[in-house]
């Protein structure tokens, strides 16, 4: 199983470009089950979860036309050959779960399994399953599978979430778009992927307003056609990038970043002590000598401080002067990297939902293991600031997530490497 050693102590200089945002391509793959024409996806990141979903999407009858390597892929459903996503298939991968509402919304009936635990936490499909109902779809659980049929087409709905949802939101947006009538989506969630996968579907002839507010209208259409869309940059990505700038030190240029797709991230970074400045084509991240001042996170939904950083920024506040309290509102069990932390000589206290950080002088190099994509590469950016070697196992984590993360990180100068076996 392979491992990334960190000779930490060197800072970050030069230019990182951020890959197009994972969490945004699996949707709009997706996207290409509504329609028998082809769907040409640029700025594709190339990850074991996208190549993954590509191989489930082959499996229902999409044709995909990716070359390993390659940032640009056309799928095209002209036939849609299996309604079906067995257990083997979905329980790898949850956002394959996504399947279910296009398959109903174009054959009017699909079985997909439901996709099981989560590492971070029980993240239920209730809400999707609600939002099908609400647009006519009868539903039915067995054996773990989720049966979903709309004989008759689905219709437009007023759905209401108890509270917000990405996975929910994007998912009846899907649905949506082939349903008879108008649907209301409120209490969506906003964040930078629902508006891309918004304009995507739009390019490919839907009728969507509202993306990226509380509030979403999609007046469903008969067919959807062929288009041509750019995947957003990861907005997580550059987010973690930014932080290992800020941990390592140097001067960085996140080529491709949004700053108003991190605002949240970037202010704290201002409140630690970090030089950002928003530039054009992207974001220069700067940090000079002496320590960071001590800064609180509580995840939010978007705009608020995401989730899916918030073991990174711990990994940062681990060296800061002061004490920093984190408050986990999104998921559970979301602290598993505190312990992996502190055997760098990290000083963390969890108390349920709650992260004490008192920061330390330094951080030693030593063995760890990662639990989950974003725990995985806090462990790096720790490694990044720690004395001698830090030795990160179960990196196949970071392979779901980040696109070539040795190469960008070690062409600005970290001592990084993948060892094998």
């Amino acid at each position: 199983m392979d491992r990334i050693a960190i000779v930490g102590g060197a800072p970050l200089n030069g230019v990182i470009p951020i890959s197009g945002a994972k969490n945004s391509a699996l949707k709009v793959m997706a996207a290409a089950l509504l329609s028998d024409q082809p769907l040409i996806l640029e700025n594709m990141p190339n990850l074991a979860d996208t190549r993954f979903m590509a191989d489930l999407l082959s499996s229902l009858g999409v044709s995909v036309d990716w070359p390993a390597g390659d940032s640009t892929a056309t799928l095209r459903a002209r036939e849609i050959v299996s309604t079906i996503a067995p257990y083997d298939l979905v329980r790898k991968m949850r956002a394959t779960f996504n399947v279910l509402g296009p398959l109903l919304a174009r054959v009017g009936h699909a079985t997909v399994s439901l996709p099981g635990g989560c590492a971070i936490g029980a993240r239920p499909v209730d809400l999707h399953l609600k939002a099908f109902e609400a647009m006519g779809a009868d539903i039915h659980i067995d054996s773990g599978y989720v049966k979903a049929a709309a004989l008759r087409g689905l219709k437009g709905a007023d759905i209401t979430f108890p509270f917000v949802s990405v996975g929910a939101t994007e998912h009846a947006m899907l649905a949506a778009t082939l349903a008879k009538g108008r649907t209301v989506l409120r209490n969506a969630a906003r964040e930078p992927e629902i508006v891309d996968l918004a304009d995507c579907l739009n390019a490919m002839g839907a009728q969507i307003a509202g993306a990226g507010e509380e509030v979403i209208e999609i007046d469903g259409v008969e067919s959807l056609s062929s288009a041509r869309h750019r995947v957003v940059g990861d907005r997580i990505e550059a987010g973690t990038y930014a932080i290992a700038a800020a941990a390592a030190g140097g001067d960085v240029f996140l080529k491709g970043a949004q700053a108003a797709h991190i605002a949240a991230l970037l202010q704290k970074l201002e409140q630690a002590g970090v030089d950002v400045r928003p530039q054009g084509g992207g974001v220069r991240i700067a940090r000079a000598n002496g320590r960071l001042r001590a800064v609180d996170v509580n995840t939010e939904p978007f705009p608020g401080f995401p989730t899916d950083l918030q073991a990174q920024f711990m990994a940062l506040m681990t060296l800061a002067d002061g004490v920093s309290t984190f408050k986990e509102n999104i998921f559970e069990n979301r602290f598993m990297h505190a312990p992996e932390l502190s055997r760098l000589g990290a000083s963390i206290a969890v108390h349920g939902n709650e992260a004490q950080v008192t920061g330390v002088e330094r951080l030693l190099g030593a063995p760890v293991m990662a639990t989950d994509l974003r725990a995985s590469v806090s462990l790096v950016i720790a490694g990044l600031a720690a004395e001698g070697e830090t030795e990160v196992n179960r990196v196949y984590h970071l392979d779901r997530g980040f696109e070539r993360l040795e190469r960008k990180l070690g062409d600005c100068g970290a001592r990084i490497e993948r060892r094998q076996g």
